[in-house]
């Protein structure tokens, strides 16, 4: 907290953004601001809820402080990771909020979508920067519902890639070392993001989908005639990194593409299931030669954005908040990264393991120790009782002028 306390004008919101970090790290079920402020001790919700929708400090600043931490403790040289999570939510209040496609739901859902960007290293991984997908038509098209939410004039339409790639040239820009780019079909498919990183001859593996066409030999054909075309002896049978239930293995082709295109190296690389035989195309770009190995180790690294979600969400509370704003979802999304640094900053922290007894320190126990050895508090039965009483009475008086609004003519 030290390190991002110049970016609160006044001490009232750096303590209170101090206790909103120690609540997201404490067990605690439903990290809300109302769960939050019983943690801390607090006689409501209300200073949480002003430190998320109204109070003066530097959110974009701190995400900053929290992206230079994280490259600090995690170590130089990672991979960016592009990709985007869904957020459930009710109602049509919420800024961004439409129905629409979420891979965290797995079908259309009611929700907010937001496009982060991660970095990741063998010593672990971080999320670094995050954007609120703004729909066009539902959204920006209307003016009085964007002021209603509180999202900036002048705010324009921006694709879930573009919103990418304004995080890794800000991230380049703000002096972090890397070398390669990774994401999923979304960010493949986008030919302006794939310009962006080859003009700053930022190497990239990026997923396509089978029908989509490169030039092969000088003709157009799609991913899937690629694959068709590689003779048996053409697999090799590669590890794509570690995951829950051990080693992934794979077998991978790969062809050279886009020849005619004079600066770099481009490559079609292909992934094939040893079970089921499902296929994975991805679109590569170095520019200097590479080994196939490389770019499998590369690919096999995209699954770290999905591991740095799942943490995010189930340990820091990433997606508990119950805030409409745009202001007040950036500042909620930037306070949960900073507590997710920090797990991953004492993970990385950790001397390499030599017992076969045990594994090392995951996030998930790292967070219940801090919880149980420096974050725990304890409350007295006239604190508890107080809370029961301030719950059910807002509880009711939200009853109330529910009923009322839905009586209403």
């Amino acid at each position: 907290m030290a390190r991002i306390a110049g970016r609160f004008g006044r001490v009232e919101p750096r303590r209170t953004a101090g206790a909103y970090v120690r609540g997201l790290l404490a067990d605690i079920d439903r990290k809300n601001c109302w769960n939050l402020a019983e943690h801390a001790g607090l006689i409501g919700p209300q200073a949480l809820q002003r430190l998320l929708r109204s109070a003066r400090w530097d959110a974009d600043g701190v995400r900053d402080d929290v992206r230079s931490f994280a490259v600090d403790r995690l170590g130089p040289d990672g991979v960016l990771i592009v990709d985007e999570t869904g957020f459930v939510k009710k109602g049509t209040g919420s800024a961004g909020v439409q129905r629409q496609y979420s891979g965290t739901a797995g079908r259309i859902e009611n929700c907010q979508i937001g496009v982060f960007l991660a970095y990741a290293t063998p010593a672990g991984r971080a999320l670094l920067d995050r954007r609120l997908y703004l729909p066009e038509h539902t959204w920006l098209a209307d003016i009085g519902r964007c002021r209603s939410a509180g999202v900036p004039d002048g705010t324009g339409f921006a694709t879930k890639p573009a919103l990418a790639t304004q995080m890794v040239l800000a991230a380049l820009d703000a002096g972090v070392r890397a070398s390669w780019v990774a994401g999923d079909e979304v960010y493949g498919q986008d030919p302006r993001l794939r310009a962006a990183l080859e003009e700053r001859r930022l190497g990239y593996v990026l997923a396509i989908a089978g029908n989509r066409r490169v030039e092969l030999e000088g003709t157009q054909v799609s991913a899937a005639e690629v694959a068709a075309r590689v003779a048996d002896r053409h697999w090799h049978r590669y590890r794509a990194g570690q995951g829950a239930k051990g080693p992934r293995w794979y077998a991978w082709a790969w062809a050279r593409i886009d020849e005619s295109v004079a600066q770099g190296h481009r490559w079609l690389l292909i992934r094939r299931n040893l079970t089921t035989g499902e296929l994975a195309f991805y679109r590569c770009y170095a520019p200097t030669r590479q080994p196939l190995m490389a770019l499998v180790k590369i690919a096999g690294t995209r699954w770290a954005v999905e591991e740095s979600f799942q943490a995010a969400k189930g340990q820091v509370g990433l997606d508990h908040y119950q805030v409409r704003g745009w202001t007040a979802w950036h500042r909620h999304i930037t306070l949960a990264m900073l507590a997710l640094a920090l797990l991953a900053a004492i993970a990385a922290a950790q001397p390499p393991g030599t017992n076969d007894d045990r594994i090392p320190l995951t996030l998930p126990e790292i967070r219940r120790l801090l919880a149980a050895l420096i974050l725990g508090t304890t409350h007295t039965i006239t604190d508890i009782l107080r809370w029961s009483d301030w719950r059910r009475r807002h509880q009711a008086t939200a009853r109330h002028c529910h009923y009322q609004r839905r009586s209403a003519p």
